[in-house]
C-alpha cells in the first residue's frame, strides 16, 4: 500500500503489507496530517475507497488543505469519506470509532482507513488501565477488518520518540516517527523520518530528511543526515 511519496516508499520496501496497522508518530508541525492525507488520496488515484476520521481538524479546513495541494477529491465521489468526530463528546466518538467504524468499512468497502490523531480517541478514557484495554480491543477489531489502518498520534512530552501514551507503538505492524533536527548554532530547522519498525519487511533503518513542499512530499531517502 503506497504512500505515493517516492523517498518514503523506497525506505520501507514499495509501501506497507496489507491489512497491516501503521502508527505516525511526530510533535507538532512535523507534517502528521499531511502523510496521512497523501496516503489517502494515493488510495484513491489506485481506485480504493478511503475513509479519513479527524479528531482535531474541521472538514472544511482539511478539505481546503487538500485543495491547496491541487488535489480535488469530490471527483472520487462515494469512494471518499471524510468523517469529523467530536471528541469533546465522550459517548459518540467512543460509539463511532469502537461500534459503527467497522460498519462502514464494510459498507463501502474501504482498503484504507485515517484516524487523526488516535491519542485524542486515547485521551478520552479516564485511566491508563482502561486505555490500554480499550485500545487494545478496538486495534484487535481492526485487524478483522480488510483494510490498512493509519493511526497518527503527537509524542509524549517526555519521551520525544514515543506516542502520547504510550500504546500504538506496541500496537502498531509499522511506526514512522518524524522529528525536528535542529543545526548545532541553532541556525536552521530541518524536518527527518525514521521508520522505527516494519513487521514482516525489510525497511531502512536510517534517518532521512525530508520537506513537505506546496503540492507533495519530497523524502530524500538517498541523502545522508546533514
Amino acid at each position: 500500500m503506497k504512500f505515493g511519496v517516492e523517498g518514503l516508499d523506497a525506505m520501507i520496501s514499495g509501501g506497507l503489507p496489507e491489512k497491516s496497522i501503521c502508527a505516525i508518530i511526530g510533535t507538532y508541525g512535523t507534517g502528521k496530517t499531511t502523510f496521512a492525507l497523501q496516503f489517502a488520496y494515493e488510495g484513491l488515484l489506485q481506485g480504493e475507497s478511503v475513509i479519513f476520521i479527524s479528531l482535531e481538524e474541521r472538514e472544511e479546513l482539511l478539505r481546503a488543505t487538500m485543495a491547496q495541494k491541487g488535489w480535488d477529491t469530490e471527483v472520487f465521489g462515494d469512494r471518499f469519506s471524510l468523517l469529523r468526530l467530536d471528541p469533546t463528546d465522550f459517548n459518540l466518538a467512543i460509539s463511532s470509532i469502537k461500534s459503527e467504524l467497522p460498519r462502514l468499512i464494510r459498507s463501502v468497502g474501504a482498503s484504507r482507513v485515517i484516524i487523526d490523531p488516535i491519542s485524542l480517541f486515547e485521551g478520552l478514557f479516564p485511566d491508563s488501565a482502561v486505555r490500554r484495554q480499550e485500545v487494545f480491543r478496538f486495534v484487535e477489531v481492526m485487524r478483522d477488518e480488510e483494510c490498512t489502518l493509519i493511526m497518527t498520534s503527537e509524542t509524549d512530552t517526555a519521551n520525544p520518540d514515543g506516542s502520547r501514551y504510550g500504546l500504538i507503538e506496541y500496537l502498531s505492524d509499522t511506526v514512522i516517527l518524524l522529528r525536528y533536527i535542529r543545526s548545532e548554532r541553532l541556525t536552521e530547522v530541518h524536518l527527518a523520518l525514521e521508520v522505527v519498525k516494519m513487521r514482516r519487511s525489510p525497511h531502512s533503518r536510517e534517518i532521512k530528511p525530508f520537506e513537505i513542499l506546496e503540492n507533495q512530499i519530497t523524502v530524500y531517502s538517498e541523502a545522508s543526515l546533514f
